[in-house]
């Protein structure tokens, strides 16, 4: 890995532990990189601004030059407007915690968060928490939908056992991806926190390639039965129409 993406490889984990942040030490636990390796990289941001210091603690977190180019970048590649509505009619409807996620390389990302009327919530995804294809409902959702030779190729260089479980060994990941091309959308049974059940579907960009998801997480008695058939045609319907907008957008 080069400069430019151990510095990219900083940024993403960041990215991933805002608001709080996270200190010198658990970024190179989480990047793989040695801890005076991440320590140049992240003084070196400091100076252009592309990461701070959060006041009277050792956490690092993105700086405002990241806002400033985010926001002329947003120009050109954020949907999250567009998407939003969705969301919120989705949470609205079915009283759990609903999602909009982008993928990224081999990750999806959290992009919006709306928490329906139902008291109990689940607190695995938020904003800006990266997550692997393939993990959660949404990026299983997005990993099921990829064409069968992007599909192989991920799974071939992937091990998502050592950090999220057996439930992620590969037979019994593709086990899923095959439900999921059946019913057309992805089930989470619980599979990164036990008793924490999410639903997703896909959501295509004009090419008709998966580039988006949106999913539903809640308490397991809230993902049983006749539910899941009635959030299964909500999700499916809300992402169907999503993808046409995105896709009058020509994104």
């Amino acid at each position: 890995m080069d400069v430019l993406g151990r510095c990219a490889a900083v940024l993403r984990v960041l990215s991933g532990r805002e608001p709080g942040g996270a200190t010198t030490t658990r970024v190179a636990a989480d990047t793989g990189l040695p801890r005076p390796t991440v320590h140049r990289l992240l003084v070196g941001l400091e100076r252009e601004g592309l990461v701070e210091r959060l006041p009277g603690s050792a956490n690092w977190v993105l700086g405002a030059e990241l806002y400033l180019l985010g926001r002329t970048a947003a120009e050109r590649y954020d949907v999250t407007r567009c998407a939003r509505p969705f969301v919120q009619q989705l949470a609205r409807r079915t009283g759990e915690s609903a999602f909009f996620s982008a993928r990224r390389g081999d990750e999806t990302v959290c992009l919006i968060r709306e928490d329906g009327s139902f008291p109990i919530r689940s607190h695995v995804l938020y904003e800006g928490l990266r997550l692997p294809l393939g993990v959660a409902s949404a990026g299983l959702a997005i990993l099921a939908h990829l064409p069968e030779r992007d599909m192989d190729l991920f799974l071939s260089r992937v091990e998502l056992t050592h950090e999220f479980g057996s439930a992620h060994a590969q037979d019994r990941l593709r086990s899923r991806i095959a439900d999921t091309r059946r019913r057309g959308w992805a089930l989470n049974a619980g599979h990164i926190v036990e008793g924490s059940w999410g639903m997703g579907a896909a959501v295509f960009d004009s090419r008709d390639q998966p580039g988006w998801a949106l999913s539903l997480t809640g308490v397991e008695q809230r993902f049983t039965g006749e539910r899941q058939d009635e959030y299964g045609r909500l999700l499916l319907e809300a992402a169907h129409q999503l993808s046409q907008a995105i896709g009058q957008r020509g994104e």
